[in-house]
């Protein structure tokens, strides 16, 4: 096994008194019990999430993959008036493909309701291994096709639509972007990808330095693509809307995306391929914002780690770079 890099002192500790399933290597035979604990029965609630803030959240019903029903919340700041430029965040939930809600690891977006009087839409794709490839992914796409219609109903601007994921939801997000991309649409302005899961070989350096070690670790990533994609799993069958990082080689690769925000920890597997990933929008001419946080392990940026000062630095630079997006005129 490569050596891996060192937790971050303050993060090392905090993780030390964490529940021993954050560094539990993740088995198929523990998805059940995983489904069970943070899928089907959440731990927030809307109102438990919003928690003061003046924040309203509506749930409605949309068309998923092959028309099948899916869910979408819509958070908006209560009592707004006309808007006609704001933008829309569309946040895709981590998860590891087979578990997770719409709401888990959101927090950090609540600050965009409020100060660019955004609207914030959170999709409920549905999970692997019940779900595998294409369904999560098509189901996120087809909430963004469905929100794109909805500007004028939800007060924003559909020219103006972030989409934004963590770990698994940062995968589907990059998904989603070329999808839209080879589809022509719905238009995305920019994408926010937090530590995304975008590679299912599994043969970066990263993955070696952290086969069984911190969280989220090679194997736990390994079972994670097996029940998203099967047999298939490392094989020439995967597509790039499955695997994004998978597109850095393609005939395109990884031109004509949005502008694009990626953070990482330099102590998790995910390491590489975000790395990677900016280098290919790079190569394709693209604009890429990376930061690789040194000592950061995977899932750093929760709020169970918030008090870290390694992880508010993370989560101001996250701010300011949708600050600088969405406040940005190109007219003026």
């Amino acid at each position: 096994m490569a050596t891996p890099c060192p937790f971050d002192s303050e993060l090392e500790r905090l993780l030390a008194a964490a529940p021993p399933e954050f560094t539990a290597t993740l088995t198929p035979q523990a998805l059940p019990f995983l489904a069970t604990i943070y899928s089907a029965t959440p731990k927030q609630t809307s109102a438990e999430f919003i928690g003061g803030r003046a924040i309203q959240a509506v749930n409605y019903s949309i068309p998923g993959y092959k028309g099948a029903e899916i869910d979408i919340t819509i958070l908006s700041r209560k009592n707004r008036g006309p808007v006609t430029k704001a933008p829309a965040f569309y946040f895709i939930h981590g998860g590891g493909m087979i578990m997770g809600h719409p709401l888990i690891c959101a927090e950090f977006v609540l600050p965009y309701i409020e100060q660019f009087d955004g609207v914030f839409a959170t999709v409920d794709y549905r999970l692997a291994p019940k779900h595998p490839d294409p369904v999560p992914v098509e189901d996120c796409y087809a909430g963004l096709v469905w929100l794109s219609t909805q500007g004028e109903k939800l007060g924003f601007d559909p020219k103006r639509i972030m989409i934004m994921g963590s770990s698994a939801g940062g995968g589907l997000a990059a998904g989603v972007s070329l999808l839209a991309r080879d589809r022509s649409g719905p238009h995305i302005a920019w994408q926010l990808l937090a530590a995304p899961m975008i590679d299912d070989r599994n043969v970066t350096l990263s993955s070696r330095q952290y086969e069984g070690h911190g969280v989220w670790n090679a194997a736990s990533n390994q079972t994670g693509w097996g029940a998203y994609l099967g047999d298939r799993v490392g094989g020439p069958d995967v597509s790039i809307y499955a695997a994004p990082a998978r597109a850095v080689d393609s005939e395109l690769g990884l031109a004509n995306l949005p502008p694009t925000y990626l953070d990482v920890g330099s102590a998790e597997v995910f390491r590489d391929e975000t790395v990677a990933f900016a280098n290919g929008i790079w190569a394709a001419g693209g604009s890429a914002d990376l930061h690789v946080w040194a000592g950061a392990f995977h899932g750093f940026d929760m709020p169970i780690w918030e008090t870290a000062r390694l992880t508010q630095d993370a989560l101001a630079a996250r701010h300011n770079w949708v600050r600088r997006m969405v406040e940005w005129d190109p007219v003026s």
